[in-house]
C-alpha cells in the first residue's frame, strides 16, 4: 500500500501499512533537512536509492524516511541503463530528472553511477561480440552483471555516450556531487579483443620478444617464444610465473583503461567541485588499485563482514589499504545494513555492530559511510540482503541503529570537517608480491592477506593509526616502515627503502621479502635480494612448516607456523632478537627475527609467522625505540583506537568492541561529541568521539 505524505504530516489517523513509518520518524524527531545544492557534507551519510524501482508515488514517503535517518546522500542510476536507454539511441533522462530534485528538496545529495556493470539486453544481444569471456572459452549471457569484456572496443564506445549524455546533463547540477564509474570492476576476459591487446600490451613492455624470453627464463621447460602473438592468455594454471604475473599488469593496464574511457567523457562537461570515483571490493586483488587510483578524484570500497564475527583489525586493515589508494581519505560506498546474502550462513550482525562499522570507517579515515540498500526490491537476485526499510516500506529493525549513528555523524561533522588520519607508522602494500605468493604460495594456508593482516594487528592496537603505502611511496614522514612481505622487489624499491633507512628510519621486512624481481624472475642474491647489504644478514634457505616450530630469544618464547626463513647474520651488527629451538632440524640455532643498526636508522628482518603474543612483543619494542605514541596513552589496550587531525583540532575516536566495559581516561580539555564514557569506562559495544582544541 502506497503511503501518500500528506498522510503522514497530517493529523489524520495512519492507515495500518504506514504506521511504522509514523512511528519511525516520531521517534528519531522529525525531518531535519539540510541545504540542497552544497558541496559534500563533512560526513556523508547515505544509501543506495534505486527510484527507477519504484512508482513515483513512493519516493516522497522514503525520501521523508531518510531525511528522518539523517541521510544526506544517496548514490543512484548505477544500474539503471535499461531504464536510461530502453532501445539504443533512445534515451529517457526525465525520470532520474525528476528523482534528483525529489533528492535536493529534502537536502540530500546525489552521486550519480554510470550503469555500464549491467548492459541492457538490446545491446548484448545486437552486438553479442561485447560479452565477456572466461579462460575456459565460455562466453557471458544476459541477465546477470559485469558480463561484458573489458577489452571490448565496441563496449567501451556505448560507455562513453552513455557517461558523456549523462554528464552533458547532470554534469553542472547544483545536487550532484559525484560520479562513480561502473560498479566493483574486476573480472578479466579471454575473448579475442582482450587477446590482442595483450599481444600489444606485451609488445610495448618488452620491446622485443628475445626481451620477453630473457625476462620469463623461457627457455625453462622449452617456452620460448618467436612471435608476441604466439604468447598465450592465461590468468591461472601451470603457467611460467612472468606471464602470470604480466597476465596481473595486463588486467590493471586494461581496466585503468576502461574506467578512463569514461572519466573523460565526464569531466568534459563536469563542474570541478563533482569528484570521479569508482567503488573497489574487500582485499580485491583483480588490478593494482594504486596504479588504476592515480587518475581518479578519490578511492571509494564497499564494506562487507563475510565472518560470522567481525574481525575488526581485518576490516580495519581494508580501510587503511583503500585510503592508502589515494594517501587521503576515502568513502565507504557500500556497506551492509544487517547482513549479506552470499556466505554460507548469513547472519544479522548484533545489535550495536553496524555503528561500531561505521564509527570504525570515520576513525580510519572515511569521509563517507553509505549503506546498500535502502529497501528490497520486489525481486531480483539480491531481494534477502539487509535493507533499511522491510518489504512493505516500513521500516527494518536495523533503521533505528542507522539512525542514531546518522544523528552522531550530523553532531559530530563540525569536528570532523577538514580533518585526517594521523599515523606515524607505514605499512607497505604491493599488489606484485601478493600475487607472486598467490601464483606459487608454497603452502595452502600461506594467504598473504592473512599474513599481512596478523602482522599489522598488533602495531594498529598499539600505535592508534597506520597508513598504507606502496614501495615506491616517499616514506620520509613515518617513524616506522613495516613490509610484511615484499616477495617481489624491484631495484627502485630497494634504493627508495634503503634511503629511508639511511635517513634515520626504522623499517622491518617480513617473510619471503626480497627472493623475486620485478617480472618475478629470482634475484641472483640470497634474500632479501637487493637489500640483503643493507640488512647485514641473509635468508640461508625457506621452510614451509607442517607443524609450530618454537622460537625463543629476547622477545621472549613462543612458535611459528606455517613459514620459517632461516636469517644468517653476516655481519656482527646484525642482531638477532629471536632464534628458531628445532633440535635435529634444518632451523635449529637459525636467527628467526635480526635488527641492524644503519646509522641513525634501522632495519630488520621478521622471518616467521609468529605466534600473537611474540608479534606483539615485537611489535611494541619496535615501537618504544622508534617513538611512536599512541592518541591516548591511558587507554585500554582491548579499545580501538584512532586520531584524525587538522583545522586546529584534534578528534580522537575510540570504540569498544568487547562484551565487556573497558577503561578510558578523558584527557583535560577534552569534548565529548558521540558515545559516552561513564566512570572512566566505556560500555561494551559503545564509543567515544573526543574533540580535543590543539
Amino acid at each position: 500500500m502506497i503511503c501518500p505524505w500528506r498522510l503522514i504530516r497530517g493529523k489524520r489517523a495512519l492507515p495500518r501499512a504506514c504506521r511504522g513509518i509514523g512511528a519511525a520518524l516520531a521517534l528519531i524527531g522529525g525531518v531535519m533537512a539540510v541545504p540542497a545544492g552544497a558541496a559534500a557534507p563533512p560526513i556523508a551519510f547515505g544509501t543506495a536509492w534505486y527510484p527507477e524501482q519504484w512508482p513515483e508515488a513512493r519516493w516522497e514517503p522514503d525520501l521523508q524516511l531518510m531525511t528522518a535517518a539523517h541521510i544526506n546522500t544517496v548514490r543512484i542510476a548505477e544500474f539503471a541503463w535499461s531504464s536510461l536507454e530502453p532501445e539504443e539511441g533512445r534515451f529517457e533522462f526525465g525520470w532520474l530528472d525528476r528523482a534528483i530534485a525529489a533528492a535536493a528538496a529534502h537536502g540530500i545529495r546525489v552521486v550519480l553511477g554510470t550503469p555500464t556493470a549491467a548492459p541492457p539486453v538490446w545491446l548484448t544481444e545486437r552486438y553479442p561480440d561485447v560479452l565477456r569471456v572466461d579462460e575456459d572459452g565460455q562466453r557471458a549471457g544476459h541477465g546477470g552483471r559485469r558480463q561484458f569484456s573489458f577489452a571490448s572496443a565496441r563496449y567501451r564506445a556505448f560507455a562513453r555516450d552513455i557517461a558523456n549524455r549523462l554528464a552533458a546533463r547532470y554534469g553542472r547540477n547544483a545536487n550532484v556531487i559525484g560520479w562513480q564509474i561502473d560498479n566493483e570492476i574486476g573480472p578479466p576476459s579471454f575473448d579475442p579483443a582482450a587477446v590482442a591487446l595483450w599481444h600489444r600490451f606485451l609488445a610495448e613492455r618488452y620491446g622485443t620478444v628475445a626481451e620477453l624470453n630473457g625476462r620469463w627464463a623461457t627457455a625453462y621447460w622449452s617456452q620460448a617464444y618467436q612471435r608476441f602473438d604466439q604468447v598465450p592468455l592465461h590468468g591461472t594454471g601451470q603457467q611460467n610465473p612472468g606471464l602470470l604475473l604480466d597476465f596481473r599488469h595486463f588486467c590493471t593496464e586494461t581496466w585503468t583503461s576502461y574506467v578512463q574511457n569514461q572519466v573523460q567523457a565526464i569531466r568534459a562537461h563536469a563542474d570541478p567541485r563533482q569528484f570521479v570515483t569508482t567503488n573497489s571490493m574487500h582485499w580485491n586483488a583483480g588490478y593494482d588499485h594504486f596504479r588504476l587510483h592515480a587518475g581518479l578524484d578519490l578511492a571509494a570500497w564497499d564494506d562487507y563482514i563475510e565472518t560470522p564475527e567481525p574481525d575488526w583489525a581485518a576490516n580495519g586493515a581494508n580501510h587503511d589499504l583503500v585510503r592508502g589508494y589515494k594517501d587521503r581519505n576515502f568513502w565507504v560506498m557500500e556497506t551492509q545494513a544487517g547482513r549479506i546474502d552470499w556466505v554460507a550462513v548469513n547472519r544479522a550482525l548484533r545489535p550495536g555492530q553496524v555503528r561500531e562499522m561505521g564509527w570504525q570507517a570515520v576513525q580510519h579515515g572515511a569521509d563517507a559511510v553509505l549503506y546498500w540498500e535502502f529497501r528490497p526490491a520486489p525481486n531480483g537476485q539480491e531481494t534477502n540482503y539487509g535493507t533499511l526499510l522491510a518489504p512493505d516500506g516500513t521500516p527494518a529493525p536495523i533503521y533505528r541503529e542507522i539512525a542514531k549513528l546518522g544523528g552522531e555523524f550530523a553532531r559530530a561533522s563540525a569536528a570532523l570537517a577538514g580533518t585526517q588520519l594521523v599515523a606515524d607508522v607505514a605499512f607497505l602494500w604491493s599488489y606484485d608480491s601478493r600475487w607472486a605468493i598467490d601464483i606459487q604460495p608454497m603452502h595452502k594456508d600461506f594467504d598473504p592477506v592473512a599474513e599481512w593482516v596478523d602482522i599489522y594487528r598488533p602495531f594498529r592496537a598499539a600505535a592508534g593509526g597506520v597508513a598504507v603505502r606502496p614501495p615506491d611511496a616517499d616514506l620520509s614522514r613515518y617513524k616506522l616502515v613495516v613490509a610484511p612481505s615484499l616477495n617481489v622487489l624491484t631495484g627502485p624499491q630497494a634504493a627508495n627503502l634503503a634511503a629511508y633507512v639511511r635517513n634515520g628510519g626504522t623499517l622491518l621486512l617480513g617473510p619471503r621479502t626480497g627472493q623475486k624481481d620485478g617480472y618475478d624472475a629470482l634475484w641472483d642474491a640470497r634474500q632479501p635480494g637487493p637489500l640483503r647489504d643493507l640488512l647485514g644478514a641473509h635468508v640461508e634457505q625457506f621452510y614451509a612448516l607442517d607443524k609450530p616450530v618454537p622460537v625463543a630469544g629476547a622477545l621472549g618464547a613462543g612458535t611459528t607456523s606455517i613459514w620459517a626463513d632461516a636469517l644468517v647474520p653476516d655481519r656482527p651488527d646484525a642482531r638477532p632478537l629471536l632464534s628458531y629451538r628445532d633440535p635435529g632440524g634444518w632451523l635449529d640455532g637459525r636467527a628467526a627475527v635480526v635488527m641492524t643498526q644503519v646509522g641513525k636508522g634501522r632495519v630488520g628482518y621478521l622471518g616467521a609467522w609468529l605466534d600473537p603474543a611474540r608479534m606483539a612483543a615485537l611489535a611494541a619494542t619496535l615501537l618504544k625505540e622508534a617513538g611512536v605514541r599512541p592518541p591516548l596513552p591511558g587507554a585500554d589496550p582491548a579499545l580501538e583506537v584512532g586520531e584524525r587531525d587538522g583545522e586546529g583540532r584534534r578528534v580522537v575516536i575510540a570504540i569498544n568492541h568487547d562484551d565487556r566495559p573497558h577503561a578510558m581516561t578523558v584527557p583535560p580539555g577534552a569534548t565529548l561529541v558521540a558515545g559516552s564514557v561513564t566512570g572512566g569506562t566505556i560500555a561494551p559495544h559503545d564509543l567515544a568521539v573526543l574533540e580535543i582544541a590543539r
